[in-house]
C-alpha cells in the first residue's frame, strides 16, 4: 500500500466516473436526519421498553454513542474518499481485495432483501387502514413507483428522500410535545402520570442487566441505515463538506428524537402495558388525540416506504462500485442521461421483486428466513468501518498527509467504538436467537468472501495468462 492509501482506490476517482453530482447538501443533510428514522422507532421501540423497562434508556444512550462514534469515523473516510462504494472501499484499501468485495456483496445482499420486507410491510400497514386495498398490489407498485424515483437521477431521489425525513422529523417533534404536555399536564381531560412509571412499578430496570441487555440487542439494529449517507456523499458537488455537516446531525438526532421519544413513552405507559405494541399510538391515545393509531400506522408506512427508496439506492450504487472495481459485471456501469446506474437499479430491483413474490406466495417463510441471514450485517458494516478507519489514519498520520475532515480524539473513540462492538457481539453470542442469526450472517460473508477470492484468482491468473 501506498502512503496515499486514504485518499486513493483501486476504484476509478469519483470525480472521473459518470455518476452524477447533482444532489445538495439539504437533501444530504435531511437524508443522514431521517435515514434511522424508521418503523423501527414508530413500532418496535416497545419490544425494547417491554425488555427492559424505563431502563431502555441507558441501551439507547450505549447504542447512540456507538453510532456517533461510527458516523465520526466514516465521515472523516467518505470525506477524504468519496466513492458510491463507501465502507466496501475503505476495507479494500485497509485489508485487500477479498475483505471489500465481501462487505460491499454482504451489504448489498441485506439492502436487496430488506427491500422486499419494506415493500410488503407498508403494504400491509395501509391495508389495515384500507382494507379493500390488496398486499400484494400495493407491494409490487411501491417497487415499480421506487424503481422510477431511482432511475430518474440522484436529484429527484434526494428530493424524495427530503420530504420524507420532513414528514418523520415532523411527526416526532409533534409526538414530543403532546408527550411533554401530557406529562406536565397542561392538556385537558387528562391527567399526569407523573415519574410513577419510571421508578413505580418494580422500579427504573426491573429486568436488572440482564434487560439492559437484551434491550441493546434490539436497539442497535434500530439505527443501521446511517451509514448510506457516506454512499450518497459520492453524488454530492462537496462532499467533504455535505458529509460533514450530516454527520453533525447524528448527535443531536439520536438525543432529541430517540432518547426523547423514548423518554415520553416510558413515563406516559407502563412498561409491562400490552399497549405497548405500538408505543406511539398508545403514548397519543393517553392524551386522547383521536385517530391517532391510524395516524401513527399511516406515519410507519411513510417511514417503511423512504427506506425502501434509501436501501434501492443504496444497493444500485453499492454493486455499481463493484462493477467499478471488476467485482461486478461490468454492464452494470452502464448509464441513462439522468446519469444513474439503470441496470445496477433493475437488477437491484429484480431481486427484490422475486423476494416479495416468494413471501406473497408463501407467507411467513422466505422473508423471515432471508432476514434471518442478514440480521446481524450492521454489525460486521460498522465493525469494517472502525478497523478501516483505524487502519488508514495511521497510514495517513504517518506519511503526514492532510485530511479534509478529520475524527476527533482519534485513536481513543476509534478504539472505544471497537470495544463496545464487541461487547454487543458477545452479548448477541449469550442470546439464542442472536446467535443464531449472527452465526447464520458470518457464514455468508465467509461463503461471499470464498467466492471473491476464487474470483480474483482466477482473473488474476487469465491477465498473467494474456500477458505471457
Amino acid at each position: 500500500m501506498t502512503t496515499a492509501d486514504l485518499t486513493t482506490s483501486s476504484a476509478p476517482p469519483e470525480n472521473r466516473s459518470g455518476l452524477g453530482r447533482s444532489m445538495n447538501s439539504r437533501q444530504l443533510t435531511m437524508m443522514g436526519l431521517g435515514s434511522a428514522i424508521g418503523a423501527g422507532l414508530f413500532l418496535g421501540s416497545g419490544v425494547g421498553v417491554q425488555a427492559a423497562g424505563p431502563a431502555v434508556l441507558i441501551s439507547y444512550l450505549v447504542a447512540g454513542a456507538l453510532v456517533i462514534i461510527v458516523m465520526q469515523a466514516l465521515g472523516e473516510l467518505a470525506a477524504a474518499n468519496p466513492s458510491s462504494g463507501a465502507f466496501s472501499v475503505y476495507t479494500e484499501k485497509a485489508f485487500g481485495k477479498t475483505a471489500g468485495s465481501a462487505v460491499g456483496w454482504l451489504w448489498w445482499f441485506q439492502l436487496v432483501v430488506v427491500i422486499a420486507a419494506e415493500a410488503i410491510g407498508a403494504a400491509g400497514l395501509l391495508a389495515s387502514v384500507f382494507p379493500d386495498l390488496p398486499v400484494w398490489l400495493m407491494a409490487l407498485f411501491f417497487i415499480a413507483v421506487f424503481s422510477l424515483i431511482n432511475v430518474t437521477g440522484v436529484k429527484n431521489y434526494g428530493e424524495f428522500e427530503f420530504w420524507f425525513a420532513i414528514l418523520k422529523v415532523a411527526a416526532i417533534i409533534l409526538f414530543l410535545a403532546i408527550g411533554a404536555a401530557l406529562i406536565f399536564g397542561w392538556l385537558p381531560d387528562t391527567t399526569s402520570p407523573g415519574l410513577s412509571n419510571l421508578f413505580g412499578n418494580d422500579g427504573f430496570a426491573p429486568t436488572g442487566m440482564a434487560g439492559i441487555a437484551s434491550a441493546l440487542l434490539v436497539v442497535i439494529f434500530a439505527f443501521g441505515g446511517t451509514e448510506i449517507v457516506s454512499v450518497a456523499a459520492a453524488e454530492t458537488a462537496d462532499p467533504a463538506r455535505s458529509v460533514g455537516k450530516a454527520i453533525k446531525t447524528v448527535v443531536w438526532r439520536i438525543l432529541v428524537f430517540y432518547i426523547g421519544s423514548l423518554a415520553v413513552i416510558v413515563t406516559v405507559i407502563p412498561w409491562d402495558s400490552e399497549a405497548l405494541d405500538s408505543p406511539f399510538a398508545a403514548v397519543l391515545a393517553t392524551a386522547k388525540i383521536p385517530g391517532a393509531e391510524t395516524a401513527i400506522i399511516l406515519v410507519a408506512a411513510v417511514a417503511l416506504l423512504s427506506a425502501l427508496n434509501a436501501n434501492l439506492y443504496g444497493a444500485s450504487r453499492m454493486v455499481y462500485s463493484l462493477a467499478e472495481r471488476r467485482d461486478a459485471p461490468r454492464a452494470l456501469l452502464r448509464l441513462n442521461k439522468a446519469k444513474a446506474p439503470v441496470l445496477a437499479v433493475l437488477i437491484s430491483v429484480a431481486v427484490g421483486v422475486v423476494s416479495t413474490v416468494l413471501e406473497l406466495f408463501f407467507p411467513d417463510r422466505v422473508l423471515p428466513a432471508l432476514l434471518n441471514v442478514v440480521g446481524s450485517t450492521v454489525l460486521l458494516v460498522w465493525a469494517s468501518v472502525l478497523l478501516s478507519q483505524f487502519v488508514l489514519r495511521r497510514r495517513a498520520d504517518r506519511a503526514g498527509q492532510a485530511l479534509k475532515l478529520r475524527m476527533r480524539g482519534f485513536p481513543y473513540l476509534t478504539v472505544a467504538g471497537m470495544v463496545l462492538l464487541a461487547a454487543i457481539l458477545v452479548l448477541a453470542c449469550l442470546d439464542p436467537a442472536a446467535r443464531t442469526q449472527l452465526l447464520s450472517t458470518v457464514a455468508l460473508v465467509a461463503c461471499i468472501a470464498l467466492a471473491c477470492k476464487l474470483a480474483h484468482t482466477s482473473r488474476t491468473r487469465r491477465s498473467a495468462a494474456a500477458d505471457s
